[in-house]
C-alpha cells in the first residue's frame, strides 16, 4: 500500500511542478510589461531638472524586443506643457544580423518622435543634467548598446512664444537612418558609421544631412555636409522681424555647411544664400518701411546682380568648448560674393575628416 502511494504522491509531484513553473512564466510575462514600463518611468524621474513618463510596454519575446508607447521628457520647471521630447512608438529590439557576427547589439526604431526647443523652458534657471546623466539614463532604459537608429515622420522644432509674433522653425517628415554605431563592421575605418537624414523644413523647403561618425570616442569624431533647399523666405518673416525688424515679401532661402571633427576640434563653415528676395511688405508703418528700405539699399549693394543672391561664406574652428566664427572672413565673403564671384546653391564639399585632424596638432 506504501508503495502504490508513493507512485500516487510522485505522479502529482510529477504534473504539479511543471505546472506550477508554466503559471509562474505566464505570471511573469503578464508583469513583465509592468515591471518595465515601472523601471522607465523611475529613470525618467530622476533626469535631473526634468520629467517624464511612458504610458504603456508591448513586450516581444520571440524577437527579443518592446516598444515604448507614448514616452516624454520636459523640464520640471516649464512654463509650457509641451514636451521637449515626444516619442509616441519607439521599437527596442535586437539586432539579429549582428548575432552573426558575435555581437549582442540592439537597434531603435522611432516612429513619430518630436524634438520641441521651447526658448521660454530650456532658458529657465534649474539643474541641466550633463553628458554623464542622459548617458546612464540611455543606459538604464535601453541597456543593450545601439548599433542601428532608425526615425520615420520626425519632427524638430525651434519654438519661441515671447516673440510677438510667436517664432516657430521646424523640420517635419525627418527621415533618419544611422548604422554600425556600435563598430559591429567596418573596424579599419576613422568613421565606420554612416549618417543620411531628409526633412521638409520651415517654408517647404528641402533637408538632407549625409555624413560619417564615430560614437565609439567619448566626444566623437564626424565628418557631416548639410543643406537646407528651395525654402520660402517668407516663413523666416517671424524670426527676422523679432531680431532684426525685417521681413519678406518674397524670395528664397538656403543654408550650406560642412564641419568636421577630429579629437574635440571643430573645423567648417556655413553658407547663407537668399534668392530673388524683396523686402517691405504693404502694410508695414513709416518707421518700418524706412528701416526696410535702408536694409534693402544695402541688400542692394552686397547683392550679386547677375545671379540675385544675397550670400556669405561663415567660416567656424576652434575647441568645442570654445567655438568660434570667423568674423572678417564673413564680411569679405559678403563682397565676394557680391562683385566677384556669386556662391553656389549647394555643398561645396571642401571641408574633410583630416582636416580637423591637422589642426588638433597645431
Amino acid at each position: 500500500m506504501s508503495i502504490k502511494k508513493n507512485r500516487k504522491i510522485y505522479k502529482k509531484k510529477r504534473y504539479i511542478i511543471p505546472i506550477v513553473v508554466i503559471i509562474f512564466l505566464v505570471a511573469f510575462r503578464l508583469y513583465l510589461p509592468t515591471m518595465v514600463k515601472n523601471k522607465i518611468n523611475d529613470v525618467l524621474v530622476n533626469i535631473p531638472g526634468y520629467h517624464g513618463h511612458v504610458n504603456d510596454i508591448d513586450i516581444a519575446l520571440y524577437r527579443g524586443a518592446y516598444v515604448i508607447k507614448g514616452m516624454y521628457l520636459n523640464k520640471t520647471n516649464a512654463q509650457t506643457q509641451v514636451p521637449f521630447l515626444n516619442f509616441p512608438k519607439s521599437d527596442v529590439s535586437i539586432e539579429w544580423k549582428s548575432l552573426f557576427k558575435g555581437r549582442i547589439v540592439s537597434e531603435i526604431i522611432m516612429t513619430g518622435p518630436e524634438l520641441i526647443y521651447v526658448f521660454e523652458d530650456q532658458k529657465k534657471e534649474g539643474k541641466t543634467p550633463n553628458v554623464k546623466d542622459w548617458t546612464q539614463a540611455l543606459t538604464k532604459i535601453v541597456p543593450i548598446d545601439i548599433n542601428h537608429f532608425e526615425v520615420h515622420d520626425g519632427k524638430v522644432a525651434f519654438v519661441q512664444l515671447q516673440a510677438d509674433p510667436n517664432i516657430d522653425l521646424s523640420i517635419s517628415k525627418v527621415e533618419l537612418v544611422a548604422d554600425n554605431l556600435r563598430n559591429v563592421v567596418l573596424k579599419e575605418r576613422i568613421l565606420p558609421s554612416q549618417l543620411h537624414a531628409t526633412g521638409v523644413t520651415f517654408g517647404n523647403g528641402n533637408m538632407t544631412l549625409d555624413g560619417r561618425i564615430n560614437l565609439i570616442k567619448k566626444i566623437p569624431d564626424m565628418d557631416l555636409a548639410f543643406s537646407l533647399e528651395k525654402s520660402n523666405a517668407k516663413a523666416l518673416n517671424e524670426f527676422t522681424r523679432h531680431y532684426a525688424g525685417i521681413d519678406f515679401e518674397k524670395g528664397t532661402f538656403g543654408l550650406y555647411s560642412e564641419i568636421a571633427i577630429a579629437d574635440g576640434f571643430l573645423t567648417g563653415y556655413m553658407k547663407p544664400l537668399l534668392t530673388d528676395s524683396k523686402l517691405i511688405g504693404k502694410e508695414d508703418g513709416f518707421l518700418g518701411v524706412l528701416w526696410e528700405g535702408l536694409v534693402g539699399f544695402f541688400k542692394f549693394i552686397f547683392k550679386n546682380q547677375r545671379t540675385d543672391t544675397l550670400a556669405t561664406k561663415i567660416p567656424i574652428e576652434g575647441d568645442l568648448n570654445n567655438v568660434k566664427a570667423g568674423v572678417w572672413p564673413t564680411i569679405l565673403n559678403i563682397f565676394g560674393n557680391a562683385w566677384i564671384k556669386a556662391f553656389k546653391g549647394q555643398v561645396d564639399d571642401e571641408v574633410e575628416f583630416k582636416d580637423a585632424f591637422k589642426n588638433t596638432n597645431k
